[in-house]
């Protein structure tokens, strides 16, 4: 039955969406930026974000939890070691799983990247707890309280996560766009061979990538275990991965500014699924759009970009 809503309460889902849409970004990011550089859809990246979240449990209840840390400085610490620790683990998949396959054909590479992510998910089986986990929302959140706007309700844990969020944001923005290793970044996008001959690095490019959109990955689950809470599993982050991939598609796949577009989308529209009395069906939504935006506009709302990351 469709449920009806007052301003107030559509207002209050436009916040919701916003947060669950800054989380998405975090993720679509990742995905933009591998595809700007090598054209390739890297499946494993909702699975780092899996990693970061349980790195962000392991860090504040089992490796620091018998030590004396003010609460906001734990959450700085499980931030950083989310977001090092996937940044690490993109490196790895880069050379183990993608790099050897630079050559070969597109295929052969996709079915790779569906296979790291199975690997991913069951290996976490063997190094994690393999019953989900208690939320660590209570236990670490310091921004429990509300800021009240009238009769809207803000969490702090939302708003900070959404200037989190916008500062990673602009400091890849300005990365990518202001420095010699992000005019690398683009050339190599442009033209592989071309930027070798320039004496660009090419695996050094593709490196870093992988290192920043992993490292965006690992903030994406640290912020999502804390604020919303929601128990870890090993498959933590397969619906997330596929709605972020949807929303880089969306936005155009290889757009930095697309990708944040889209994954606002994406959370809009689930949000909406759900405060209308359809919550069955918010995961549907993301292939509904996907669906929609390939037999509409398959390069995307921006257009996908080939001579920009």
């Amino acid at each position: 039955m469709l449920a009806t809503l007052s301003f107030e309460g559509l207002a209050q889902q436009f916040i919701y969406g916003i947060q669950l849409g800054a989380i998405y970004a975090l993720i679509a990011l990742g995905y933009t930026m591998v595809y700007g550089v090598l054209k390739l859809i890297n499946f494993a990246h909702g699975d780092v974000y899996m990693v970061g979240a349980y790195l962000a449990y392991y860090t504040c209840s089992v490796w620091l939890a018998g030590v004396a840390v003010e609460p906001h400085l734990m959450l700085v610490i499980m931030l950083l070691v989310s977001m090092c620790g996937c940044a690490l683990l993109g490196l790895l998949i880069e050379r183990i799983a993608y790099r050897p396959l630079r050559s070969a054909p597109r295929i052969s590479v996709l079915i790779t990247a569906i296979g790291v992510s199975l690997f991913i998910e069951y290996a976490g089986k063997l190094f994690f707890q393999t019953s989900p986990q208690p939320s660590i929302k209570e236990s670490v959140n310091v921004f429990k309280d509300q800021i009240h706007l009238g009769r809207l309700e803000i969490a702090q844990s939302a708003l900070i996560v959404l200037i989190t969020t916008v500062v990673l944001m602009c400091l890849l923005w300005y990365f990518v766009t202001r420095t010699a290793m992000g005019r690398a970044m683009r050339a190599v996008s442009h033209d592989f061979n071309t930027a070798a001959l320039m004496g660009i690095s090419v695996d050094k490019v593709i490196t870093i990538t992988f290192l920043i959109g992993s490292a965006l990955a690992g903030a994406g689950g640290m912020m999502q275990a804390t604020s919303v809470g929601t128990p870890l599993s090993t498959f933590y982050g397969l619906m997330p991965g596929v709605k972020a991939f949807v929303a880089a598609v969306l936005g155009g796949i290889g757009n930095i500014p697309g990708a944040v577009t889209g994954a606002m989308i994406m959370a809009m529209a689930e949000t909406a699924v759900k405060a209308f009395g359809y919550s069955n069906y918010t995961d549907a939504v993301a292939f509904i759009i996907l669906i929609g935006i390939l037999l509409l506009r398959p390069g995307g709302l921006f257009g996908a970009v080939t001579e920009k990351v």
